[in-house]
């Protein structure tokens, strides 16, 4: 992706979480009373689930803040807007692709370079006008023309014809494996619509095709979805979804237990034992398509040097800041890619668990002198405003501090923490603690997190510089072949693990409290889709 597109990818990324001031090498999660005071309050709780009418409530862990699906890159925003929206394909319960929009599977020509997509003629937006091939013209070119890309994968199409009302066809510059799975299951936009006002088609209630309407929208208080009676396609049971923001994760469990929610998203450890045993709900989870990891600044200062990142991995424990911090809320993860990732195109990972030092701080010390590490160095350790990252952040300081070098960890809000990222500059950080959630392909982690062309565009602050990763980057980015793809990044991945470019920490969990009155929710490994009301495999249902 050309460095050009970099602003577009920061706004993305900063609009994940919220503003937090910088903190010191101390500080831990919420305490055991904390966590006693909400377990006393839930057990003398009375099931108030009855919330009135055909409603759902559902409480999100961060407020939504845009609308428009070619400009929309967070998951809580996602998660409002893939209500009132429909993609030509959409995922089933795993990460398995139906048609939606499209009639049938597209005709692939070309050796893979072209898709002829045919489109359902019983389609129409919100306001009554017909979705047709115009509508997904528009979907894909715009976001490049008005250099709001936040896809890379758009780069790849040379060009999209018209060919009627209800079909289309799309050319790409090669052949793009994940191309369907990445481009074509993305939110289909009304170009009438958003192009009359597009800035209030991201900030209003805008028209879609999907199965609700956002009727209400009050920043930071509620999105109200109300189902749309003339949808095209299975009408969603339930009438009414109000998304709540609710960012405290202990009043999230309280708001279940006492039915002021009927669901709740994301189910941090210290709240996990007391959803897990409310006697009203049941905690749904499934392992995330997401990877979390602790990052190098390989550009500039210590870092740059292989043996100070070894020394690091000695100093401290992954598997312990893992086992203390994340747990049962996540898994440990050895691998640059997510874990269903990894199982699915059967990559090595029991070899890749060898890879990570044990902890030893002599030897740590020992790479620290080899490679000439001054005594008085202070290394700056990013963290964006996670409790979780947080805390492995500080236990990398903690780490550095027992070898002898002072470290200091700065926790930010996202604007901050990605443009020091973007910089390379080791006056900013050395380490960095992020996540990256994306379709299940290794092209859509290894490009935008290591390949050299992105480098300095978040989430990409390693600069790592290896002539041959990057050739076998690219060479499995544009081939069609399984097995070639797969040998190329078992290839990649062991060099990044053994350069230590990154050091890989867990995958969390999509984690969800439900409410027994609600019924038929099935949670879906990728967090943005959840909730979702009615879907290829469900349709929720509440009692009232």
């Amino acid at each position: 992706m050309a460095r050009k597109n970099a602003a577009t990818r920061r706004n993305i990324l900063r609009s994940v979480g919220a503003g937090a001031a910088g903190v010191g090498l101390a500080g831990c999660l919420g305490g055991d009373d904390e966590l006693d005071d909400l377990a006393d309050e839930a057990d003398g709780a009375e099931d108030a689930a009855d919330s009135g009418g055909n409603q759902l409530i559902y409480s999100q862990q961060v407020d939504p803040i845009q609308l428009d699906p070619l400009v929309v890159g967070d998951i809580y925003s996602y998660q409002v807007i893939n209500r009132v929206f429909d993609p030509l394909y959409e995922f089933g319960e795993g990460t398995d692709i139906v048609p939606k929009i499209a009639v049938d599977e597209p005709t692939i020509e070309r050796d893979g370079q072209r898709y002829i997509i045919e489109l359902r003629d019983d389609v129409r937006f919100h306001d009554g006008e017909p979705l047709t091939a115009e509508d997904v013209q528009h979907t894909y070119t715009a976001p490049i023309e008005e250099a709001e890309l936040g896809d890379d994968a758009l780069e790849t199409i040379e060009s999209i014809d018209v060919i009627d009302d209800h079909a289309v066809q799309i050319d790409l510059e090669f052949s793009f494996v994940p191309f369907q799975i990445e481009v074509l299951t993305n939110n289909i936009v009304s170009e009438a619509a958003r192009t009359a006002d597009r800035e209030a088609y991201n900030t209003e209630p805008p028209i879609g095709s999907g199965p609700y309407e956002l009727t209400e929208w009050r920043q930071g208080e509620v999105a109200e979805l109300t189902r749309f009676e003339d949808y095209w396609d299975e009408l969603p049971n339930v009438e009414t979804v109000r998304m709540v923001p609710v960012e405290e994760d202990t009043t999230r469990a309280t708001r279940l237990q006492t039915g002021e929610s009927d669901a709740i998203d994301g189910i941090p450890p210290q709240i996990w034992d007391t959803v897990q045993e409310m006697e009203n709900a049941d905690l749904m989870e499934r392992p995330g398509i997401n990877y979390f990891f602790a990052a190098f600044n390989c550009n500039q200062g210590p870092t740059a040097d292989p043996l100070v990142r070894e020394a690091v991995d000695y100093a401290f424990s992954m598997d312990q800041a893992v086992s203390n911090f994340v747990e049962p809320a996540g898994t440990r993860n050895y691998a640059p890619l997510p874990l269903p990732v990894v199982e699915e195109w059967d990559m090595p990972i029991d070899e890749w668990r060898e890879i990570p030092h044990d902890r030893d701080r002599d030897r740590a010390a020992e790479l620290m002198d080899e490679a000439g590490v001054p005594d008085d160095y202070e290394f700056t350790i990013l963290s964006p405003p996670d409790d979780i990252r947080e805390q492995i952040a500080v236990s990398i300081g903690n780490g550095l501090q027992d070898i002898g070098y002072d470290a200091q960890v700065q926790r930010l809000e996202w604007g901050a923490f990605l443009d020091n990222i973007d910089t390379g500059d080791d006056d900013d950080y050395n380490i960095y603690l992020l996540g990256y959630l994306n379709p299940p392909d290794p092209d859509l982690y290894f490009t935008p997190l290591f390949h050299e062309s992105n480098a300095g565009n978040a989430p990409n602050g390693v600069f790592y510089e290896n002539d041959d990763v990057m050739e076998k980057i690219t060479t499995a980015r544009r081939s069609a072949d399984f097995e070639e793809r797969r040998e190329l990044y078992i290839d990649v991945s062991t060099q990044i693990l053994e350069d230590r470019v990154h050091l890989p920490a867990y995958s969390p969990k999509t984690t969800l409290g439900v409410g027994h009155h609600v019924h038929d929710f099935v949670a879906h490994p990728r967090q943005r889709l959840n909730p979702r009301m009615v879907g290829p495999t469900n349709n929720v249902s509440i009692d009232n």
